[in-house]
């Protein structure tokens, strides 16, 4: 796999070994007990195993004389999970001081969906890396202008959601999987204190897939390379009065297009194109390239103690992407067989948009034991860039002009959010966030125990993308569109039934008038007519001594709403055995899991705008897939060892996650992760 940002990593290389030089192992002075408000989103039911510690002394000991040592005279280690702790800068700001101790567990890791920063269920391209969206229905939570071009989302760093860390001696961890048909994962991560009230991180990232469909040679058979960093530092002064959370954030993404499976006469239907690299493919010579950076700044004052803070958010937010196609495909007589048309040249493609983003918030916070309030204001600017080639002659590759136009928003919003809890038992809170003048956002809730209310209106302006777009095989321009209206009310009930039963049960009814989606030509288009979903989930977790059954099961009724097209059952399940081997010597799980979507009209993808679209020529096949895994905590060491889709070509020669793009073969996945704290 090729490195594209090699300079990055020289950069990060030089400031590990800058805080070297000057960060020292210290002590941590005890912080007093602050303010524990949780919100219900907070809560998570999933997590029912203990976190697996190294053992260590229950009290710090006198360190040894050598600079830098974590072992006292009994080489005893000092430092480890109980001594590194994250902190989110949502609740240093909302009043919750909760420096948690880092995951050491194995819950989870062999499961792909873990492997990213979003770990909710998608539909994708096949492989690891590819383009996605939401298999499931997300209600919207941003409202104003934003780009609309989320297809590589989950593999980038989340800017408003890093885990900052407060380390008493340096901690790095190394995250690593390889599969048998090329899916590879790579993390790295270093932190550590500068001074006690200064801490400084960085964070590597690889993801890479090869190509499954479509000619391949040893040469040349990628389809993703994905690299993304993350640098962060958090500060808090000596009086504790100052707090300021900082980070840069960067993705370069490259996703090879091919279309999907392409017949190659009238007989093939989709079951007979299971050849894999035997197969042919729509295109041949197209490419995705995707660059972001993101710089994210929270600082915040205490005016009166944790009653009065002022706080300061600023973001700068860039988005390029290209695509480019140096080969239109072509069936006889020059009729195209892919793109419905070319607007600007009928030889080669090379489409660009520029995005960028400037967004200040100022407020007010402030929190008792019983109660949180926030006020803000906010000033957003948006512009994104659009230009196309234009060939001399529609036939030629050589370029004429460049075609070129952008779409500029300015806008200012107000908001704020009010809570009031009890013991972490009751909680009531209201927030909303208007923007002047047009949309807004209103959310309601109230948490008694384990029963959970919420009730939200949104009101949002279509995306920029969706509003006006220029490349060389679409145009349109729907700036006439009007605001889609939101409205959703939610139940959920939790309880653990003593420490061998979790259920939670929830449901959703949701109402969407004047939807946007995207039409079976690939383009955007406001539906009339009101979209109602409902749904209901179920989640359990069941632990008989040391096996375990975890089900997660979600029933969607789209009957009155045929615009979203969702599976209507989607059932994961998972039986494994969990405890200690070999005498105690290791800590394992070994079982299987089983994901399964019923068979619904999955949306086709399209590459040039990374749009996910309409279509009704395809259903999928109601297929489980199986996943045989067996994980083990080795002291700081977390292993995995999995086959996955174990039941390929058993009863059914595939599947397809996307129309023309059929899900992976029987693979043989090693993973590990293995933490170090000195």
């Amino acid at each position: 796999m090729r490195i594209k940002s090699f300079p990055i990593i020289l950069f990060l290389l030089a400031i590990l070994s800058l805080t070297e030089t000057f960060a020292q192992i210290r002590p941590r002075q005890r912080q007093p007990e602050r303010t524990n408000t949780a919100r219900p989103a907070q809560q998570n039911p999933q997590r029912t195993q203990q976190q697996q510690q190294p053992n260590r002394p229950d009290q710090d000991t006198t360190l040894t004389s050598k600079p830098g040592s974590i072992l006292d005279d009994t080489t005893r280690a000092l430092y480890g999970p109980k001594t590194t702790l994250r902190l989110y800068e949502i609740d240093v700001l909302e009043g919750r001081y909760r420096e948690q101790r880092i995951d050491t567990t194995i819950q989870n890791i062999h499961n792909q969906r873990y492997w990213f920063q979003d770990t909710a269920y998608y539909q994708h391209l096949g492989n690891i890396g590819t383009a996605s969206q939401p298999l499931l229905y997300k209600l919207p939570t941003r409202i104003g202008a934003r780009f609309g071009k989320n297809a590589f989302d989950r593999y980038a760093y989340n800017p408003d959601n890093i885990n900052y860390y407060d380390t008493r001696s340096p901690y790095s961890h190394l995250y690593y999987v390889q599969g048998q048909r090329g899916e590879q994962v790579f993390e790295v991560t270093y932190a550590r204190n500068i001074t006690e009230r200064f801490n400084f991180g960085v964070a590597y990232q690889i993801i890479a897939a090869n190509k499954q469909i479509g000619p391949t040679n040893l040469r040349d058979d990628g389809l993703v390379d994905n690299q993304a960093v993350k640098a962060f530092t958090h500060y808090r002064s000596k009086s504790e009065k100052y707090e300021l959370f900082s980070n840069y954030t960067h993705l370069n993404h490259e996703h090879i297009e091919t279309g999907g499976l392409k017949p190659s006469d009238t007989d093939d239907t989709p079951d007979s194109l299971f050849t894999y690299e035997n197969e042919l493919v729509f295109l041949n010579e197209a490419v995705t390239d995707e660059v972001r950076h993101n710089y994210h700044l929270l600082h915040m004052l205490k005016i009166v103690g944790e009653n009065l803070k002022a706080y300061h958010r600023f973001d700068w937010r860039k988005q390029n992407t290209t695509y480019r196609d140096d080969r239109l495909p072509e069936q006889g007589d020059s009729i195209r067989d892919f793109y419905s048309q070319e607007i600007y040249s009928s030889a080669r493609t090379l489409d660009k948009t520029n995005y960028r983003e400037f967004e200040n918030e100022f407020g007010f916070a402030g929190n008792t034991s019983i109660s949180y309030y926030k006020a803000y204001i906010k000033q957003r600017n948006s512009k994104v860039d659009y230009s196309a080639i234009q060939t001399i002659t529609p036939d030629t590759t050589v370029v004429g002009d460049i075609i070129s136009d952008d779409l500029t928003q300015n806008q200012v919003f107000v908001g704020g959010k009010l809570q009031f809890n009890y013991q972490d038992k009751y909680l009531l809170f209201g927030e909303g966030e208007y923007q002047l003048v047009d949309n807004y956002r209103l959310q309601a809730g109230a948490r008694f125990k384990g029963l959970e209310l919420l009730q939200t209106r949104v009101r949002q302006s279509p995306s920029l993308l969706e509003q006006y777009h220029i490349s060389n095989h679409s145009i349109w321009d729907n700036r006439d569109f009007k605001t889609t209206i939101t409205d959703q009310s939610k139940a959920s009930l939790r309880h653990q039934f003593g420490t061998r039963l979790f259920v939670k049960l929830s449901g959703a009814y949701t109402n969407i008038s004047r939807l946007v989606v995207y039409n079976t030509d690939a383009e955007p288009m406001q539906i009339s007519e009101s979209q109602q979903l409902l749904e209901a989930q179920f989640v359990n977790h069941l632990r008989l001594g040391s096996i375990h059954f975890e089900n997660f099961i979600n029933y969607t009724n789209t009957d009155n709403a045929t615009a979203i097209r969702i599976p209507e059952w989607l059932v994961n399940s998972k039986l494994y055995f969990q405890g200690h081997i070999f005498k105690n010597a290791l800590f394992t799980q070994i079982g299987v899991e089983m994901y399964l979507p019923t068979g619904y009209r999955a949306d086709a993808y399209m590459p040039v705008t990374q749009q996910f679209y309409l279509q009704n020529d395809f259903t999928t096949k109601t297929y489980p897939v199986f996943d045989v895994f067996l994980t083990a905590d080795i002291k700081t060491v977390n292993v995995f060892v999995k086959l996955a889709h174990a039941n390929y070509n058993l009863w059914e020669p595939g599947y397809y996650e996307t129309p023309g793009y059929p899900g992976l073969r029987r693979s043989f996945t090693f993973g590990l992760k293995w933490m170090f704290f000195d």
